[in-house]
């Protein structure tokens, strides 16, 4: 009798070994592969310092600067001296060792501030409560507190956490009692001044209603403030309504004088005059041989065409978009495969393979480099033409363009835009769509007029109030728009002036285009 034929049991062993070594070599590709980009940007001392940059921002935006100070501090004072460095082209190791000094720096500030979060909870709540209401304008008792609570920080920094936990509850009281004194002066006085006003245009007479309904909402909402100083959002909710209410009876009052001299036909073009106004901006059927009623009805319609239409053309982009994504994988798919047949009829190794892949990545990261740059200066004169001289500066830092914005004005004081504004934000927002969707960072800087405290919240205020118009008018998605205050601590000019205070007061719009995966 025949012995039956066996495979060796080594062959299936090899196999295995074989599919291992692979799957190593794979491994070793994509590990050289993010390797190179590493070492790229750590021979490119521009992106390092670029990125460094970019860190410090988003570690202000989370407070690092207030919930570690002193490492916060440290970390900027270090990445200020890589910038210093690469400005002089000093040695590429001495922007490498500033920067790695700054991103320890960081990271520790990091680990405090995590530390400080979850220590000072309820004393972060009621700080930014306070700021909300408007507690800097007592500056004196404002800057006090804002001292104790760095006093806590900073204790958490010297691993003293005993003495933030005894100390947090007599700030948070401090910080409510700023609140409530700031939501009673900064709106109820301002609502009763408002009354006041009218009441001086006879608006008791005049406009009965409309002033009844201010007078009981002021004094519901003093009355509920004092009974009730910790109901945060109630309170708030209250002054608000109050202020709308005052401030629509002096509009109310103002044209209900206007309109008691006035003729009745002149009322009634006057208010034809205005729909017809709307009417035309939206591209409306001239329709004012109509009812009142039916030319409402014309510029309701005509908006809630136009809201169809830029919801639809939003989907539309929406889904050109996953199908460009569907199309382009696909491709690299086609492209992947065709690669390993070229790689088997060659019948190279895995290591020429690997040699080929790894010049291929740095010739194809080179290549896109160079049209990057390119595409960067044809945008970058492009948006020099959206702007004249007198509203803002366009200049390229690195990889990013900066829009420093002369003509973007703001009521003393406060945050609000004002209209005059709206065509400069409106050429902000071209230039910004010139970029397709890129990153965005709002800065907001004041002069040295006023306490660094008020000077920090306004600045922060403002540069909030323009990312919120951003956001509103769907510019960019939220999370591709963040907006930091610098107070004046990054100033342009000399504050002795008016003209160099006037020049530090600004808003800075920080573009960067999305980086293309190589």
């Amino acid at each position: 009798m025949k012995n039956k034929a066996r495979n060796p049991i080594w062959i299936p062993l090899v196999i295995v070994g074989l599919a291992l070594i692979g799957c190593v070599q794979s491994q070793m590709a994509d590990s050289a592969g993010a390797h190179n980009q590493n070492k790229a940007m750590m021979d490119n001392p521009v992106e390092l310092v670029n990125q460094l940059s970019s860190d410090i921002s988003k570690a202000r935006m989370a407070q690092l600067n207030i919930l570690s100070p002193e490492g916060f501090k440290k970390a900027e004072r270090a990445f200020f001296s890589a910038q210093e460095d690469l400005e002089k082209g000093n040695e590429i190791a001495d922007i490498r060792k500033a920067v790695m000094e700054s991103r320890n720096y960081l990271q520790n500030a990091e680990e405090i501030a995590t530390i400080s979060r979850t220590t000072l909870a309820d004393t972060l709540k009621a700080r930014e409560m306070a700021r909300s209401a408007g507690a800097a304008m007592f500056e004196n008792e404002y800057r006090r507190v804002e001292n104790d609570f760095l006093n806590l920080t900073r204790a958490i920094e010297r691993d003293n956490l005993s003495y933030a936990q005894n100390n947090r509850s007599k700030v948070i009281e401090r910080y409510r009692e700023l609140e409530v004194r700031a939501i009673k002066e900064e709106t109820i006085g301002k609502v009763r001044a408002l009354i006041a006003r009218a009441e001086a245009a006879d608006a008791q007479k005049i406009a009965p209603r409309s002033y009844d309904q201010a007078v009981d909402q002021i004094n519901a909402t003093d009355a509920f403030i004092s009974a009730n100083p910790y109901a945060k959002e109630e309170m708030h909710a209250m002054a608000r309504e109050a202020l709308f209410k005052a401030n629509r009876l002096v509009v109310v009052t103002e044209q209900s004088n206007r309109i008691k001299t006035m003729k009745p036909e002149a009322i009634v073009l006057l208010v034809e005059n205005h729909l017809h106004t709307i009417s035309t901006a939206l591209g409306a059927q001239d329709m004012r041989d109509q009812a009142y009623q039916t030319q409402l009805d014309n510029i309701i319609g005509s908006v809630n065409s136009l809201k169809s239409d830029r919801t639809f053309m939003s989907e539309k982009n929406q889904a050109l978009l996953v199908e460009m994504e569907t199309l382009k994988a696909d491709n690299q798919a086609q492209i992947d495969a065709l690669n390993v047949r070229v790689a088997t009829l060659e019948g190279k190794t895995r290591e020429d393979q690997m040699a080929k892949e790894r010049m291929a990545r740095e010739r194809m990261a080179a290549e896109q480099r160079l049209a990057a740059e390119r595409k960067f200066n044809q945008l970058y004169v492009a948006v020099q033409d959206y702007f004249e001289n007198d509203e803002a500066e366009v200049y390229k830092q690195e990889n990013q363009l900066v829009l420093r914005l002369k003509a973007m004005r703001f009521p003393v004081g406060k945050s609000i835009i004002m209209p005059e504004n709206y065509a400069l934000l409106s050429k902000v927002q071209k230039a910004i769509h010139t970029f397709d969707e890129p990153r965005v960072i709002i800065e907001g800087h004041t002069d040295a007029t006023g306490s660094d405290e008020v000077n920090m919240l306004l600045s922060q205020q403002r540069a909030e109030a323009v990312r919120e118009y951003m956001v509103a008018n769907q510019t960019l998605p939220p999370n591709s728009v963040s907006a930091v205050g610098y107070g004046s601590e990054r100033p342009l000019a000399s504050n002795a002036t008016s003209a160099g205070r006037a020049i530090n007061r600004r808003i800075d719009i920080l573009i960067i285009p999305e980086a293309k995966p190589i």
